[in-house]
């Protein structure tokens, strides 16, 4: 069984067909060979290198000495397997050295066309111009070009190549060292600024580690102080939970003296007073009893008197001239008027008022003239 890389060449039958090779290709499976009367070899399908390295004269005519590597390998299709059998099945060793051939003359014509700066600039067109070149070639022995990469190129000390590389290589130390300067100043602008960022860093941190300072000495200050305060202020709670507790006391003592002095007092003031006032009520409804008990006695003396002191009034008046104008109305006005004084006289008794004596008494006046008596 032939490996991945690898094809496997059977001959010794006669393989029918006017196009049939003279041996089986098998590649990817396994076959079985008869002995004697087959034989089987290996044809190797891996990658494989190339190298050249040849002179060649450019268009200026100016030798250069390229060097370049050439990938290669059998072409994966049974054509290109058959054209490599026939060609190198007895060495395949030799496809290098083939290939090498190849490319150097292809190399060297297309060389011969180019200037040395075209060459240089254009690698990779002249690397690819040459394996256009040669694929005719590779095709016909069963060869495929995988890649060709120009390693070197060199003009043999005449200096050209140098030559055309001297302006550019000032100017690429040109620029090296207007790089150069600005890196230096920028190094020096960054080791400046880096200076400045650390007396920065610097001052801030001292101000950091003052104002620290300063928090940790106040604290401090605050914790010593805190222990004084805090029995003052504890002191200071203890008066006035004792003022308190005083006041408290305070009016509970008002209270009690209100309770078992005030109120007994008060009580007391105001059953003496409601007994002086019923004692005053009873004196003064005493009095006016008494009072009016002698006003009936006296009204009574004087209704026992009144029959006397009207007799004596009429006594007075049988020796009088009466004259009597209006006939019955004015012996009635003058029995109304003996009437009238003696009420005026029970009045005058009971106000206390007496007549003194030899006080004339007004008897009442006959056709509008007063009589009285002596």
């Amino acid at each position: 069984m032939p490996a991945p890389n690898e094809a496997l060449l059977i001959s010794g039958r006669k393989q029918r067909g006017a196009d049939a090779l003279p041996f089986k290709i098998v590649t990817g499976h396994g076959v079985f060979v008869v002995p004697v009367f087959s034989k089987a070899t290996r044809l190797t399908l891996a990658m494989q290198e190339a190298e050249v390295v040849e002179d060649c004269y450019t268009k200026q005519g100016i030798t250069l000495t390229v060097q370049a590597v050439i990938a290669f390998k059998v072409a994966d299709d049974h054509e290109s397997i058959a054209a490599a059998a026939r060609r190198f099945q007895g060495d395949q060793s030799q496809m290098p050295t083939l290939v090498g051939r190849i490319f150097s003359g292809h190399l060297r014509s297309i060389i011969g066309s180019m200037t040395v700066e075209s060459i240089i600039r254009e690698q990779q067109t002249l690397a690819d111009a040459i394996v256009d070149a040669s694929k005719t070639e590779m095709a016909r022995i069963g060869l495929a070009v995988d890649s060709l990469q120009i390693s070197s190129i060199d003009d043999k000390g005449v200096g050209y190549i140098r030559a055309l590389a001297a302006p550019h290589q000032a100017k690429v130390d040109q620029d090296a060292k207007v790089a150069q300067a600005a890196a230096d100043q920028a190094s020096a602008m960054a080791q400046q600024e880096s200076v400045r960022h650390q007396a920065e860093y610097a001052r801030q941190t001292a101000i950091a580690r003052a104002q620290y300072q300063a928090e940790i000495d106040q604290a401090q200050q605050t914790a010593a102080q805190a222990g004084p305060l805090a029995a003052a202020r504890a002191q200071q709670e203890v008066l006035v939970e004792r003022a308190l507790v005083a006041e408290r006391n305070a009016e509970l003592r008002q209270a009690e003296l209100i309770a078992e002095v005030v109120r007994p007092a008060q009580a007391e003031a105001e059953r003496i007073r409601t007994l002086a006032q019923a004692q005053a009520d009873a004196t003064k409804l005493s009095a006016e009893a008494a009072a009016a008990q002698n006003r009936i006695a006296l009204d009574q003396r004087v209704i026992e008197q009144l029959p006397d002191m009207l007799r004596a009034a009429a006594a007075g008046l049988q020796g009088a001239n009466v004259t009597v104008l209006n006939g019955a109305d004015g012996l009635n006005g003058v029995v109304a008027s003996l009437a009238g004084q003696g009420m005026a006289l029970l009045d005058a008794v009971r106000s206390g008022i007496a007549p003194t004596a030899g006080t004339p008494v007004e008897r009442p006046a006959v056709n509008g003239t007063p009589v009285s008596t002596n």
